[in-house]
């Protein structure tokens, strides 16, 4: 009967701030939103390469990975997603299927733009006393 039982999904956040303090956001394709990049952890590779992998894909820029900025649970979907602070070292930022569009923004402009449970994981990551334990509904923390 294990089957029948509530499944969490695994996913990675990449929080990429460039050396002069932007961060790199996509305006996803499914439904219009800013985000930080970042999708599914696939069942072989660390959170380290699956944000790697998810940055290049979602935005074509390269990036070492860092800290871990942050544990974040969407309560509604059971998503539990592991936003790692990443620098660019290579690629060239560019639309995907998945972005319409991808930008370099100004900290306040992310913030500004993005839904408060995407926002927080650019705050965090901006922050020294780390790593945050939070929850939300897909928009709002709880």
């Amino acid at each position: 009967m294990t089957g029948d039982l509530p499944r969490h999904s695994v996913s990675v956040t990449g929080v990429v701030v460039r050396e002069d303090g932007r961060v790199l956001a996509i305006q996803r394709a499914d439904d219009g939103r800013w985000v930080p990049p970042g999708g599914v952890l696939e069942l072989d590779e660390t959170p380290q390469q699956g944000v790697a992998r998810e940055v290049m894909e979602e935005t074509g820029i390269v990036v070492e990975p860092g800290r871990l900025v942050g544990v974040y649970k969407n309560m509604r979907l059971g998503v539990v997603s592991l936003a790692i602070l990443c620098r660019p070292v290579g690629g060239e930022a560019h639309p995907t299927d998945e972005a319409t569009r991808v930008a370099w923004l100004d900290p306040a402009e992310a913030v500004a733009v993005m839904p408060e449970a995407r926002a927080v994981r650019v705050t965090d990551a901006l922050r020294d006393d780390g790593p945050f334990l939070r929850s939300h509904d897909g928009t709002r923390l709880l």
